[in-house]
């Protein structure tokens, strides 16, 4: 009985940190609108992508906040579709490299810079090359998730423990 209540109180706390960071993710693109969308973006909800350092949970919390602010902002549906799904690679692949502090903001910098060039390009139309687009993600990923987001890992890592449920990892 005990392991059961356990395994559902778990559970309950995963959900909700995985529906707190979605509703801020949400909250900090949506308002943002003018610079949370097109081919020269600065979203600083991305700066949350460093969140699996810290939970499991931040996966689908960043994926789903991802994925509403998209369907809040775009409208396009390969921007919705691979939009959120560049966020979902770099938040899991964060996850796989957690043990590694800095790294952790690599991967969503090299998926959205892989892969929202060609959804700009295909869905939008967009007519700059590709390899400028790339330049021009990368410049507001590496802002919004290397800048900020270590900025976000520095703090909440001085919290950890007030923050985060220990042993979660």
């Amino acid at each position: 009985m005990r392991k059961e209540r356990e395994a559902t109180s778990r559970a309950v706390l995963f959900t909700v940190q995985a529906a707190l960071i979605a509703a801020i993710y949400v909250a900090l693109t949506v308002p943002l609108a003018p610079v949370s969308f097109g081919p020269i973006q600065f979203r600083i909800s991305e700066a949350l992508v460093i969140l699996p350092y810290f939970t499991p949970a931040a996966v689908p919390g960043v994926f789903v906040g991802c994925l509403i602010s998209n369907l809040l902002g775009s409208g396009v549906i390969l921007d919705i579709l691979f939009g959120s799904l560049a966020t979902l690679i770099g938040a899991v692949c964060s996850y796989l490299v957690r043990r590694h502090k800095f790294l952790v903001c690599v991967p969503p910098i090299i998926s959205n810079v892989l892969i929202i060039p060609w959804v700009l390009r295909v869905a939008y139309g967009a007519p700059d090359a590709i390899w400028w687009m790339m330049v021009t993600v990368g410049i507001g990923e590496v802002l919004a998730v290397a800048v900020l987001g270590n900025s976000l890992l520095l703090l909440l890592e001085r919290y950890r423990g007030l923050i985060f449920a220990r042993g979660q990892q």
